[in-house]
């Protein structure tokens, strides 16, 4: 039976005096991913942003047990939370590797960071081909191949991703979502997904959430929430 690894109770956020989340509640049990649902400008990535401390919070966000809310984003990731962003993130202007070595950066165990560095070519070989390569001359896919490992580098307990398949061919999305299962279960790494993409996110997630306008309005196993007759109309197309 997995454990309880975050808890969120009454969770607002806010951006400036806009209030953009209104007493969300769920929780992630550990090595499991999770899915958040949605349309656009439901509150998925804002409710990212809130875990990692990026916008002014309420309520209450409890990871391992300890409170996140008014710690700093700094804090939260040396807390084992690496946040993938929307837009992937990396440093264009800098190599692959370097990239790699900055996702690192709260770790001081040399040896072991070499190994993991290892472990990410041995899970994406195509950014070993291009250890040497600045990040933004990267194609679309290989750029979210970059993003996800270097989160890896930091060995976070709860991975935040935020839409892995944004601008990115079929193919290669499969690809990408088929990695993160990999991982999730080499690793252990418990995953929160945020995904246009419902169908396909459902195949790989073991909960699901479905927001609308800030708020939790449905909850369950994501083969409970595919076979959801809502669900399947809106999201889903069939």
């Amino acid at each position: 039976m997995s454990t309880e690894l975050l808890k969120v109770h009454n969770l607002s956020a806010f951006y400036g005096q806009f209030q953009v989340l209104h007493g969300v509640d769920f929780s992630l049990r550990q090595g499991e991913i999770t899915t958040l649902l949605g349309a656009n400008g439901a509150g998925k990535t804002s409710t990212l942003r809130a875990l990692s401390q990026m916008i002014r919070t309420q309520g209450r966000i409890e990871f391992e047990g300890s409170s996140l809310v008014g710690q700093s984003t700094e804090a939260v990731t040396r807390c084992g939370i690496a946040h993938v962003p929307d837009g992937r993130g990396t440093f264009t202007g800098l190599t692959v590797e370097e990239n790699l070595r900055l996702g690192a950066y709260v770790r001081r165990d040399r040896a072991a960071i070499a190994e993991d560095m290892e472990k990410m070519y041995g899970y994406f070989p195509r950014l070993k081909e291009r250890r040497a390569q600045q990040a933004g001359t990267l194609s679309g896919g290989e750029q979210q191949m970059l993003a996800i490992s270097r989160a890896l580098m930091l060995r976070p307990k709860l991975l935040l991703m935020d839409e892995p398949s944004f601008g990115l061919a079929p193919m290669v999305v499969r690809e990408i979502f088929e990695l993160i299962r990999r991982i999730n279960r080499a690793e252990k790494t418990t995953i929160l997904l945020v995904e246009q993409n419902a169908a396909l996110t459902l195949e790989f997630a073991t909960h699901a959430y479905l927001m609308e306008t800030g708020r939790i309005v449905l909850s369950g196993t994501a083969e409970a929430i595919k076979q959801d007759d809502n669900v399947r109309k809106a999201y889903l197309g069939y």
